[in-house]
Formats: C-alpha cells, structure tokens, sequence
C-alpha cells in the first residue's frame, strides 16, 4: 500500500529562499481568500498582488498584524474546526474561554497549569477523550484518557501522581465494552505509576452520545528547578521529536474503515513520564516539551514560533515518519506534520545540551527513534520554515480546518 515518496538533496540557496516561501505562502492565502463562499455565495477577501510582487517586509507585517490582532470567533455556530487544534481552536480559547476566565495561571495555556501551594510546585491538568471508534489497533479509549492526561503533567514537568475519571455513557454501551475500557485505564495507570482516586458517571440516552466519552484531570509534583514553556525558546536552541510522528491519528482514520485503504499501522498511546525523567535528567537546559497531539507537531512548531517571537526552521528529511504513515497520509492527501500523535514529544532543547538530550532519549524505549528535527533562528520572527526533501522552502501554518476530527 505504501506510496512512494523521492528524496531528492537540498541545499541552501541563501537568504532569498526566506522571501520565496513567504511570496509563496502569501500567494496561497490569498487564493484561499478568493474563494468562492458555498454558504453564502459570497468572495471573501479583497483583490491579491499576484505572487512575486509582494516584498518580503509587507508579508511578515501582515502576518505580524494579524497575530496581534484581537481574536474573534467569527462563526455564529461551533464547527468540527473548533476541536480540531489548529487556528479556529486556538481562536476559540483565546476569544471566549480565555477572555472569560483571564489569570497568570491560565494565561500561559501550557498543557498544565503550574500552581504553588506551601512550598511546593504542582501541575494541574485535564481532558476529554471522545475518539471513535472506541476501541483501534494498539489501544482504546481508556488507556487513551490516561495516557493523555499523564502526558500532559509530565510535559509540564511534573511527576503524574493522581487522575480523576469522569464517564458519560450512552444508553445500550454493552457492559463487556465497559470493562474492557475500565481494564485498560487500569492498566495504563499502573503502568505510568499513577492513581485513579475520585471520579464521575453520568448516563444519556440512547443516541445521545458514542458509546462513551471520558474526562481525566491529573495532578502532579514538580521537583525539578526549570522553568519550562515554549515562551522560553531562543536562537541557537534545537528542536527534537522523541519518534516517528503520525501513527495515532492515521490508526484512527483507517480503524473507522471508511477508506478502502489497508496498512500495519498501530496507535502509539503511551505514557512519557519516564521518559521525560531521563530527559530533564540528562539536560537541564530543556526549555519547553510539548505533546503532539491534535494538529501534530506542526502545531507546537507554530505555538514556540508564536509564543516566543522567534522561527523555527525544520528539515523534511530529518522528521522520522514511518513508510506506513507516509503512504497512508499521501493517499489521503494529508501532510503527517499535522496528524497527531499520542506518544510523542516535542523538546526545545540548549543547543550547547542537544547530544545529551539526544542520548538521553535514544536509551529510553520510548525514544529509541528520537531525533533533531530542526533549530530556532531569530528571523523571520512567529514563522515556522520547513527545508523540503526536493530543495524548496515552505512555511508551515496553523490549519484552519479538521482533516482528522476525534482522533483523541
């Protein structure tokens, strides 16, 4: 079933590929714009210069401009697109959910909170689990929701400790069906070292709901002294994936079997606490970790680019994608920058501490096929620039849309 994909050498053309990307991309947008509205009949966005006659400070101002600018939700009705982790939710966060509950801990929007409490520093964090189908090649939605939530504390930082467990059944869910998510969370919490002490069951009625749907919240302690948050990148700094990326979210998309396609592809869910040990072990200058999930590592790159006004430039080649992923993602048309992943993590490591992080990763199991994906540079700032495998320069946005909807 596997595609094939041609590799060809790249090599750097100067600084004038940064101005054929952003020409590009901003030739692309503009098409986007110009688009005929199929639910209103309508154009949106005004006559573009065509691409090449636009200079590079115009396109970096514009795209500045448009960072800056208020978020607004602009649909009157929520859309699969606001769950999808890409531009619409974070413009659903920032304009609704963070406008509302504005405070120092939540204004970060890390993957935990970090709280002080009589001297020692805690992680706060939660989420909610409505995959479909409930049950996919290596895993189910039980280990899912455990696995996340440690994920999230141990990125963050922090030792998982403790989960909460909240259900919402649907009327006719076979109970056989339940025990075997209820096993699995067991197994994934004793695996991961925590422990599932309070919880929640509510039922709806048939049709209601799929299946089941589930809520964690985890605390965690943490020990260490750093300070961690994509906000602390700077140049000089390396960018690491701890493995082959993509391999949840497509073990999803085929798992529905909707598509008449066919691959040994199997969920990558597992807990990182251990191996997130290892790392902050072995090198102190890790500055921010990111589990890839929704919108993939695409997503995080855009998130260190933005967060901490700097650009991250990443090569194609050197992102570890398993031949399965990469055939399966070209013949649905989706890029595996942007298929999540659920055990996956991006480091921001101290360039001066990138072979120790490396080796550190490399000798945990979970790690074996880490590598260093790219670097962060200081122009052009809020940008993320991938070095494609046939020589070009593109830059890689926040998606608008959902390609793969509850995937986690």
């Amino acid at each position: 079933m596997t595609a094939g994909h041609v590799h060809a050498a790249g090599q750097d053309h100067g600084a004038g590929w940064v101005a054929d990307a952003l020409r590009e991309h901003d030739a692309l947008v503009a098409q986007a714009e110009a688009l005929p509205n199929p639910r209103d009949g309508r154009t949106k966005g005004s006559p573009q210069p065509p691409a090449g006659t636009v200079r590079e400070e115009q396109v970096l101002e514009r795209i500045d401009r448009a960072r800056r600018s208020r978020p607004r939700v602009k649909e009157q009705r929520i859309n699969m697109s606001h769950g999808a982790g890409g531009k619409a939710t974070r413009t659903l966060v920032e304009a609704i959910f963070l406008d509302a509950f504005r405070n120092p801990l939540l204004e970060p929007l890390e993957d935990a909170a970090q709280l002080h409490f009589n001297g020692s520093r805690l992680a706060l964090s939660t989420d909610s689990y409505v995959v479909s189908p409930l049950f996919f090649p290596g895993g189910n939605i039980g280990d899912l929701a455990v696995n996340g939530t440690v994920n999230d504390l141990s990125v963050a930082g922090a030792v998982p400790l403790y989960l909460s467990a909240g259900f919402i059944l649907e009327e006719g869910l076979p109970v056989d069906d339940l025990r075997r998510i209820v096993t699995a969370m067991h197994d994934a919490a004793a695996a991961a070292g925590v422990q599932v002490v309070t919880g929640d069951t509510k039922v709806v009625e048939r049709g209601k709901a799929d299946g089941c749907y589930i809520n964690t919240a985890g605390v965690g302690v943490i020990e260490h002294h750093a300070a961690l948050g994509v906000a602390r990148a700077r140049p000089g700094d390396v960018v690491i994936v701890s493995g082959p990326i993509g391999e949840h979210g497509i073990t999803i998309m085929l798992a529905r079997g909707e598509l008449d396609i066919e691959a040994d592809v199997t969920s990558d869910t597992a807990p990182l606490n251990g191996l997130v040990a290892d790392l902050l072990a072995a090198a102190p200058g890790v500055r921010a970790m990111r589990d890839a999930t929704r919108g993939g590592v695409a997503t995080i790159l855009n998130e260190v680019a933005t967060d901490a006004g700097v650009c991250v430039v990443v090569s194609e080649d050197d992102i570890p994608v398993r031949p399965e992923v990469r055939g399966a993602s070209e013949l649905l048309g989706i890029d595996p920058m942007y298929v999540a992943c659920e055990g996956r993590l991006v480091a921001v490591v101290d360039g001066a501490e990138a072979g120790r992080a490396l080796a550190a990763m490399h000798a945990h199991p979970l790690g074996a096929r880490a590598a260093i994906i790219g670097h962060i540079a200081d122009d052009p700032a809020g940008i993320v620039l991938l070095k494609t495998s046939f020589g070009g320069t593109r830059i890689v946005d926040l998606l608008v849309g959902d390609p793969l909807p509850r995937i986690c």
